[in-house]
């Protein structure tokens, strides 16, 4: 019994530790996000200096401060915008990706499991083939059907899985991978029979932030910012998920209630995210993994440090894939492809026997 205190003193102490220490990695990572915002804008085909971007960016908001117009128009209409496009998405990914890694309990899930990138690619690709045209407030058909494909398709699949007032993840994991694969074979038909588009159609599967405005992070950054909120708010549910729904239930956690919220958190993010950048691989499978590592599996700290992570390795992996081999721009999905595949596989190997929920 002498023990008792010093061990509730020693827990203590881990828990204020591990507390501060994800505050720490948090702010770290926001700094490094504002960091690498910073320097991207200044890379490009016209280098510009801190000077001139700080300038520009004070002339924004409205100091009165003196700016060349031409250097102005590159930040802030075409570089800005991509650029927080890129950290959007990224956070949307990796976000999605935490929240559906939990739900699985499998540091596998991508997410995409539930057919969010077949819905999207299939109404991205029936634009560019049918040719459809129009547009609305800036943004293209390819972009507007993509994103309602991508929602359509997300809640055929929660539609399918649903049984007896929940969705059982084993069914949504299948029915995302059933009509996944029969989402490609039309998408595989609509190329054939239209090849005179088909270079367009494979750009955007690929992925990628070029051309894109203002518009398209407008469109997809509300979403994004209420499934964050919402998958946020259920952080402590998704940790007693992992648990199972037993254990969830007798800590007064309504677990089908939580599921639900939580997948449609995962999937608004995702669809989002997809809409406006096309396919882009991995960035949602590796961060949450990477970050788990760090933070370990408690999703309150796993979550905004997973979120920040996501936006930082995009817009790196962005800049490399417009000025690797400027000024011709390669598409951002094959660099995360590139990179994230052998990183990923390096992390399984040396990870294989560790326990990622206890």
């Amino acid at each position: 019994m002498a023990e008792l205190p010093s061990t509730a003193i020693r827990t203590s102490v881990a828990e204020i530790a591990r507390h501060h220490g994800g505050g720490r990695l948090t702010f770290a990572l926001l700094a490094g996000l504002i960091a690498v915002v910073l320097v991207s804008i200044g890379i490009g085909a016209v280098p510009i200096p801190f000077s001139s971007i700080a300038a520009s960016l004070a002339a924004w908001v409205g100091a009165p401060v003196a700016v060349d117009e031409t250097i102005q128009s590159i930040v802030l209409q075409i570089r800005l915008p991509r650029i927080v496009l890129a950290v959007v998405v990224g956070m949307a990914l990796a976000a999605s990706g935490t929240v559906f890694q939990g739900l699985f309990r499998n540091p596998m899930a991508d997410p995409y499991i539930i057919g969010v990138s077949g819905g999207a690619a299939l109404g991205a690709t029936t634009a560019i083939v049918l040719g459809v045209t129009f547009s609305v407030a800036g943004l293209s058909a390819v972009t507007l059907l993509a994103f309602a494909g991508a929602l359509l398709v997300t809640l055929l699949v929660y539609r399918l899985a649903w049984f007896r007032a929940d969705v059982v993840p084993e069914h949504l994991l299948l029915a995302g991978v059933a009509v996944g694969a029969f989402l490609a074979a039309v998408i595989s038909a609509l190329q054939f029979a239209s090849s005179g588009n088909i270079q367009q159609v494979v750009f955007w599967l690929m992925g990628g932030f070029s051309g894109r405005t203002w518009e398209h992070v407008w469109l997809a950054l509300p979403y994004i910012i209420v499934g964050y909120g919402v998958a946020r708010y259920f952080a402590r549910d998704l940790n007693l998920l992992v648990l199972g729904d037993e254990t969830a239930r007798s800590l007064g956690v309504s677990a089908a209630s939580a599921r639900r919220w939580l997948i449609v958190a995962g999937s608004l993010m995702a669809a989002s995210a997809v809409a406006v950048s096309g396919l882009i691989g991995f960035v949602g499978l590796v961060v949450p993994h990477l970050v788990r590592l760090i933070t370990g599996p408690d999703h309150r700290r796993l979550l905004p440090a997973a979120t920040l992570a996501g936006g930082i390795t995009l817009l790196l992996a962005d800049t490399v894939a417009r000025t690797i081999l400027a000024p011709t721009e390669i598409p951002v999905g094959i660099v995360t492809a590139g990179l994230g595949a052998p990183f990923f596989i390096y992390l399984l190997m040396k990870n294989r026997g560790k326990t990622y929920w206890g």
